[in-house]
């Protein structure tokens, strides 16, 4: 229903603070009084929710924290402030309450959120972020929510493939890339996958990358914060997110962020012996890393987009890659259970390239931001049904170094020794170190290690997939985000 034909104009005298003064709500949506000086709301922006108590109406906001000046705005710093508005008759009590409640509900926000909190990712902050910035939003927004804290790796997914959806309009993870990338797989493994996968998600930033919610809140201008975060969910927005199918076998990864093999995910999963260090480690170790330089032999193939043709050479597709060769680490995760089998294109009706190694680092990304401060693939878009393919090949050090440099503000992707291109389908052929053949890589998606290779990372984190031949495809705009527009 279309709000502005739902509200009639009303207009009527109310007490604010003992003084009668004029209030309107309009039909688009606006609320206006007068009292000392002119005020005007935007409920569909501004307003998180109203409370009614006796004869009088709570408008509850958010407004922006500016060198101690409240602005109706949409920054950083959310401050939550009421306003009180007392009716002058019971009759006007019952008109404005219904007036106020028809229009809340005609812009399709959620009224019941399942919350999942992850007390372990990042600072370990996502706690205290929930009971500060998130809880008293909602409240004020009167959004019913359940809360859940994970208590270990895929205790997310664990709880939403048996979920019973029906009691939610949304889910929210308050968190880092991680238990996004949970709910998504635990989703699409559901007998009735193609109906749940449609649940709106939302994020809040509380981990350590933070990259989906960054994309989501740069691409509206607005600062990746908790406050602009939880705000989004309320209003109720939604767009839609390309999904991409890692298959090995019967194996299947469904990947939201990106992938990585060679020198990011190296940096990105090794460094994590120094996590002691905090965000630093990241830096400290890529310094290592471009010290000790690897090479990897392998090879690359693609579907490119309209526009990238000219990347690599002429091939064809070789076939659904199979893991019989390394079975062993994987024979509990091969039963595949009911639900989505990925993408049913034809794969071999389809013109591929190919480019071969050694390469330096392959990264795929599927939204702008890496984490909050690495902008991967600047033209990089939610669901245009393409993944955003970064290659670096021979680069000397110093190159290198400035081009990691650069991440910050995307402008890497224009270095001389980079490839940037978009495909529709990948298929990766890694092998091993130039440096020594008895050491191989790592394959890192969506921040975790989903492969290891021989003689590489000993964590203790059991992988998904082998380290051979993996596929990836794209179904365009398979999953629901709430998003700020």
């Amino acid at each position: 229903m279309d709000p502005e034909n739902l509200s009639s104009f009303i207009s009527d005298r109310v007490l604010v603070n003992g003084k009668v003064v004029p209030l309107t709500f309009t039909r688009d949506g606006k609320l206006r009084w007068n009292h000392d000086d002119r005020r005007c709301l935007n409920v569909e922006k501004e307003v998180l929710g109203f409370t009614f108590e006796g004869s009088r109406i709570r408008v509850n906001v958010a407004v922006e924290k500016r060198d101690g000046i409240l602005c109706f705005a949409n920054m950083g710093g959310i401050a939550r402030q009421s306003f009180v508005f007392e009716l002058l008759s019971e009759e006007s009590l019952t008109l404005w309450s219904q007036k106020l409640r028809d229009y809340i509900d005609s812009l399709g926000r959620p009224k019941r959120l399942l919350i999942f909190v992850n007390p372990f990712g990042g600072k370990k902050c996502a706690t205290k972020i929930f009971v500060e910035d998130v809880r008293p939003c909602l409240e004020d927004a009167d959004i019913q929510f359940t809360v859940i804290e994970t208590k270990h790796q895929l205790h997310a997914k664990e709880v939403v493939k048996t979920l019973d959806l029906s009691k939610y309009d949304g889910i929210v993870c308050v968190s880092g890339d991680g238990i996004l990338v949970e709910v998504i797989n635990g989703l699409l493994e559901r007998e009735d996958w193609s109906d749940a996968i449609k649940m709106p998600i939302g994020m809040v930033p509380a981990g350590t990358g933070n990259g989906m919610v960054k994309s989501l809140l740069d691409s509206a201008g607005e600062i990746c914060s908790p406050s602009n975060a939880i705000l989004a969910v309320i209003r109720g927005h939604t767009r839609s997110l390309d999904v991409a199918t890692i298959s090995q076998g019967k194996t299947r990864f469904f990947s939201v962020l990106m992938l990585a093999w060679g020198l990011i995910a190296d940096i990105d999963i090794e460094s994590e012996k120094y996590r002691w260090m905090g965000s630093a480690r990241i830096d400290f170790y890529a310094l290592q890393r471009i010290t000790y330089l690897r090479h990897y032999n392998g090879r690359v193939s693609f579907v490119p987009a309209p526009g990238f043709e000219e990347y690599g050479e002429q091939t064809i597709y070789s076939g659904e890659p199979s893991c019989e060769t390394r079975t062993s680490q994987q024979e509990s995760l091969n039963t595949q259970q009911p639900g989505y089998l990925g993408s049913d294109v034809k794969l071999e009706n389809m013109h591929w390239r190919t480019i071969s190694g050694p390469f330096v680092s392959i990264w795929l990304h599927n939204v702008p931001w890496g984490s909050e401060d690495v902008l991967a693939a600047p033209n990089a878009m939610f669901s245009d049904g393409y993944l955003d393919l970064i290659i670096v090949k021979d680069i000397p050090k110093l190159s290198l170094l400035s081009l990691l440099s650069k991440m910050n503000d995307g402008s890497h992707v224009h270095c001389p020794h980079v490839m940037y291109l978009k495909v529709k389908a990948f298929v990766l052929e890694h092998g091993a170190r130039i440096d020594d053949p008895m050491k191989e890589g790592i394959i890192d998606s969506d921040g975790e290690l989903l492969a290891r290779g021989n003689v590489s990372y000993k964590g203790n984190v059991k992988c998904s997939m082998a380290y051979d031949k993996l596929q990836i495809t794209v179904d365009q705009g398979l999953a629901t985000l709430f998003a700020p527009v």
